[in-house]
């Protein structure tokens, strides 16, 4: 739901956030230290064979022209370009160990050869957004 009058309408948007990106995305509000009524910004562009390019950051309102999805009450905010590009997407998060991350499932991304996709390694579809910068710890594995 958008509560500001610079913002679009997120209804006609075909987005799904699963619970474990609902989540992720809660807990990365919860330690940015941010006002209530803060949320991500989801910033997506075309690049590698999966198809995206993606990064977020937490802000306190959308920008002018930002749509508002709201997910359980966490807000996403969403361009105008990323919100042509997730159309039909499926927002998800993946803590393996070998990726950690926000990933987008595109049921329309080709299949690839090339290893120069962000996604390399990764099923056809399916781009990762590099966590690091929010201070998660990571539990070492011991070798056998």
């Amino acid at each position: 739901m958008c509560k500001q009058t610079n913002c679009e309408s997120a209804d006609a948007m075909n987005i799904t956030v699963t619970a474990a990106a609902e989540k992720f995305l809660r807990r990365v509000l919860r330690f940015s230290g941010s006002p209530t009524g803060a949320g991500v910004r989801l910033i997506v562009s075309p690049g590698g064979c999966s198809g995206y390019q993606s990064d977020f950051t937490v802000e306190s309102a959308p920008q002018p022209g930002d749509a508002v999805l709201e997910v359980n009450g966490v807000a996403l905010f969403l361009p105008a370009a990323s919100r042509a590009l997730l159309d039909g997407v499926t927002i998800d998060f993946a803590d393996t160990l070998t990726q950690t991350g926000l990933t987008f499932v595109n049921p329309n991304a080709g299949v690839c050869g090339c290893a120069s996709s962000l996604g390399a390694g990764q099923p056809p579809g399916v781009a990762k957004i590099d966590i690091g910068s929010i201070g998660r710890s990571s539990t070492k594995v011991p070798a056998r």
